[in-house]
Order: structure tokens, then sequence, then C-alpha cells
């Protein structure tokens, strides 16, 4: 009797943790604070499962799991030495926690059925943001209160940064759900939504990011479609795409010329004034300076700020957290250790994709990892909660369905 009880609820906290893991691919786009109500839920469920063994074999068994865990112990050993603020050690690696939770959804989104459930939750919630989005431009929808935007400029829920990358990723998932659909109708439907996200992420709101990762995308499409022959052709069409955008008066054009005009004006070190891409091309030749001077093991976990604000003392400079560059700021802490255990784990998601459960996740694989190359050039995503969350949330999902070679070859 106390067997089956234990049992029972395994069972059910098992299915809570997957529940809620379906429910973040809602959340995930919109709501920060729901998010960490349903990581509570997933993390609860997980533990009151039991499985122990199961569990561990699992994690040890996907080189995926292994290999961001990797990267987070390789942090955790950063805090043993160098230099930092108080209390900056914990900061960083609370921010890095993600990694984590990477082995804990490969566990729990193991159903095939469920993880199909989570794409599609992703794939509305992405939808409602898009179609919001559109009613506040036209102003059906009054800004203001939880709205991030206006009419001017109809983000929703997140910033700019956010907003552009979720519109790219979204079209790129709604065509590859086209191309998965059975049916001409729901195939049709899901094309309407890829158009609809390109034209809100490119035409709509201004993102250099999330312009960056459209194309980015787009060549990998360009890609699957007929190799080397497809990317060249992607890459010819794409050039004409953004050069027409470029002739065209609109919001596209303005980001441009905006940027292009921050560029010129920077000079480095001259922190006075400094545009949006100014602060970001200053952050990032302070960064190499501090990274060149511990070039292998870094400067410790969550040693940026110090190092940052001991680089600049002799000249007025901007304070920074982190240089809006994930290799950058991993660089700072740990040297071209860090940097390779990154591009490891990149590297082993892009290896391994050919051997998960479906075209569909194979091509979403890819497409998540050709988005977090791109963004994190731009932006420390790792630690950012959205973007971080999304990833490790999505890497779960898709590597949880990893094939092993006997599994192939039986």
């Amino acid at each position: 009797m106390g067997a089956g009880l234990l049992a029972a609820v395994s069972h059910k906290a098992d299915r809570t943790a997957q529940w809620a893991a379906v429910a973040l691919g809602i959340s995930i786009p919109i709501s920060t604070a729901l998010d960490s109500v349903l990581l509570v839920v997933v993390l609860a469920g997980w533990l009151a499962s039991g499985a122990w063994r199961a569990k561990w074999e699992v994690g040890r068994g996907n080189p995926v799991a292994v290999a961001a865990l990797a990267l987070f112990a390789l942090l955790l050993l950063g805090t043993l030495y160098g230099e930092r603020n108080p209390g900056d050690a914990g900061a960083i690696l609370r921010k890095y926690l993600d990694l984590l939770w990477i082995a804990v959804f490969i566990w729990v989104l193991r159903d095939p059925v469920m993880r199909a459930r989570a794409l599609y939750a992703l794939a509305a919630s992405l939808a409602l943001v898009l179609v919001i989005s559109f009613l506040i431009m036209a102003d059906v929808i009054p800004a203001g209160g939880l709205l991030a935007g206006d009419s001017g400029y109809p983000i929703v829920l997140k910033g700019r940064q956010t907003h552009g990358p979720l519109m790219a990723f979204g079209a790129f998932l709604y065509f590859q759900l086209a191309l998965a659909a059975a049916g001409a109708r729901a195939r049709v439907g899901w094309l309407v939504l890829a158009a609809l996200a390109l034209i809100n992420g490119t035409l709509v709101v201004q993102g250099v990011t999330g312009y960056l990762i459209f194309g980015a995308l787009a060549l990998y499409l360009g890609y699957l479609a007929k190799g080397w022959r497809g990317l060249a052709g992607a890459a010819a069409v794409a050039a004409a795409a953004v050069t027409v955008l470029i002739l065209t008066p609109g919001a596209f054009q303005a980001r441009v010329a905006r940027i292009q005009s921050e560029i010129a004006q920077w000079r480095p070190g001259a922190v006075d004034g400094l545009s949006s891409a100014g602060t970001r091309l200053e952050f990032y030749r302070v960064s190499v300076a501090i990274v060149l001077d511990r070039p292998l093991l870094g400067h410790g976990t969550g040693s940026f700020t110090k190092a940052f604000a001991d680089k600049t003392r002799d000249g007025a400079a901007l304070p920074s957290r982190n240089p809006h560059n994930e290799y950058l700021h991993l660089m700072v802490q740990l040297g071209l250790a860090g940097l390779a255990a990154l591009l490891y784990l990149f590297v082993t998601q892009w290896r391994l994709a050919p051997r998960l459960a479906s075209p569909l996740e194979f091509r979403l694989a890819r497409g998540l990892i050709v988005m977090m190359v791109v963004g994190c050039l731009f932006n420390s995503w790792l630690m950012d909660h959205t973007e971080g969350l999304l990833y490790a949330w999505l890497t779960g999902l898709l590597f949880a369905g990893l094939e092993s070679p006997d599994t192939r070859n039986g």
C-alpha cells in the first residue's frame, strides 16, 4: 500500500512538472513573474517525482546536458580566484542558473506528446504578442499600463532587444510548423503567421539584433533547402531585401541610418555624449583590453564590473556590469577556457541535432543555435532572463528527444 501511494505521488508530481514546463512556453514571451512561479512548480515536481537513478542516467548520457553543466561548473570554479566586488560572484552565478535548468527540462519533457504541446504553447504565445503588437500600432489597444510600447513603437511586454529576436525565431518556428503540417489549411495558417512575424520584426519594430537574426535564419533556411547553393541564393535574396528596405522610408531605414551615424561618431576612449552604438563599441574595446590582461583563465566569475572600473579608472568612462556580448563577458571572467566551454556547448548541440526525434526538432535545434550565436554577439544572453530561459527551455525540450546511436542503428 505504501509503495503504491509513493508511486502515485511520484507520478502526480512528474505530470505536474511536465504541465508547468509546457506552460512556460506561454509565459516566457510575456511574463517574468509567471516564469518564476512555473519554474518553482517544475522544480518541486522534479524533486518530488523521485526516480533519481533514471534521472542520473538520462543526464549523464546526454552530451548537451553534460556540456551545459560543464560550463556552469567552470563558472563555479571561477569564484575561487580573481577579484570582484562583494556579492558579484553569487549574483553572476544566479544569472547563469539557466544552464542547470537544461538538464531538468531534458528529463521533464521526455514525453514527445508533451514536447509537441510545449512547442504549440510557444507558438500560441508568440502569436498573441504578434497580434497585440499590431493592435497597439493601429491604436485599437491603448498604450500604457502593462504594455511596454505605443502606436509608434508597438512592443508588447518586452523591450526592443527582446521583441525583435522573439519575432525572428517566431517566424522561423511558424515556417517550420508549416513544413511539418499535415493539412493545407494548417500550412497556410502557419505561413501567414510567419509572414506577419517577419513584417512585425523588420518593418514595425526596430531592433538590430532582431534584424541580424532574421538574416541569419534566412541564410540557414537557404542552406537547409539547397545546401551551399541555397545558402548563396538566400544571401543574394537577403542582400536585395536589405537594399530595398534601406532605400524605402520607414523604421528599418531610420534604424540603419542612425546606427551608421553613431558608429561614425564614435571615438575610442571618448565617452562624453556616447550614443547607443558608441557605448557598445566602447564596452567591447575595454573588454578586449581586460581579456588580454589574463587571456587563459580570466579574472574570475563576477569580476567584470570591478575589472571594467579598474581598466577605465584613469579616464572618464561609463560604468558597466557586462559588455553586452556573451563571448567577451565569459572571456573576461574565465578567459579562453570560458569561451571554449560555451562554443563546445553550441557545437555539441549543432552536431547532435540530426539525432533528434523528428525533422522538425532537428531544424528548430539548429535554428536555435543560429539565433544564439548571433544574439550573443550583441548581448549577454545567458544572463538575460527571457533569452536565457528561452534558450534553456528550448534546448531541454528539443534534446530530450535525443536518440542514442544504438537506438538509431537499431
